[in-house]
């Protein structure tokens, strides 16, 4: 407890704020930037590097990860992930390792991010699943969004170009491209690629023009 108590007066010294001393919990060596507040409950360790004037917590842990300045994780766990400036995340979310989240990019509660590449201003907002992935900047993905990554054997990659819209409960399942500016509708189940600016709906996913005609319903007569 000492010593934890002493890390805690040491980023003190150099500016952080720090709520509640006795039950924040950092390893000797993390790095905090002046200004940055620290909330209870939260553990920072191993290789972590955070920026200025974050707010950190509470409930959060930090394991081996770089995070930039004017960045918010609330009641998260990051793992050997990078933010950029100007991300939020929480709460109740998680980065798995090998994610990379550029500026400004916001992710809410209950969303998974694995290996992933998220362009500046890109959000998923809630009960998400992004692995394995490169999305675009400017990209929204709507609730229940899963990148199906794994065909019991291999890992595959999706692509989500800029500025594509993905409804909510789309199923992207890999290897897939969303093309710049493409719509998915809610419910979609993606499994080809989409051309840039398209729109596809339904399942297997398909454009207004590729929809099989629908069968005509005759009513019987008396």
């Amino acid at each position: 407890m000492e010593g934890r108590l002493d890390e805690c007066a040491r980023l003190i010294d150099a500016g952080v704020v720090i709520i509640d001393p006795m039950t924040t919990y950092l390893e000797p060596g993390v790095e905090v930037g002046a200004a940055t507040v620290i909330y209870p409950n939260t553990t920072i360790s191993g290789d972590s590097i955070i920026g200025e004037r974050c707010r950190i917590g509470p409930n959060a842990i930090i394991a081996d990860a770089r995070i930039g300045d004017e960045c918010t994780v609330l009641a998260s766990l990051i793992e050997g992930a990078a933010l950029e400036a100007g991300v939020d995340i929480g709460p109740f979310s998680h980065l798995r390792p090998d994610s990379h989240l550029e500026q400004d990019v916001h992710i809410g509660n209950f969303v998974e991010i694995k290996a992933a590449r998220l362009g500046q201003g890109t959000r998923v907002g809630h009960f998400s699943y992004i692995g394995d992935a490169r999305v675009g900047i400017g990209v929204n993905v709507g609730a229940g969004t899963v990148t199906c990554n794994y065909d019991g054997k291999k890992k595959h990659e999706t692509i989500i170009e800029d500025h594509a819209f993905i409804g909510s409960g789309t199923m992207l399942v890999a290897p897939v491209r969303v093309g710049r500016d493409a719509i998915t509708g809610a419910g979609a189940v993606v499994t080809r690629d989409v051309p840039d600016g398209a729109q596809v709906f339904g399942s297997p996913a398909r454009t207004r023009a590729e929809q099989p005609p629908r069968k005509q319903v005759q009513s019987r007569g008396e």
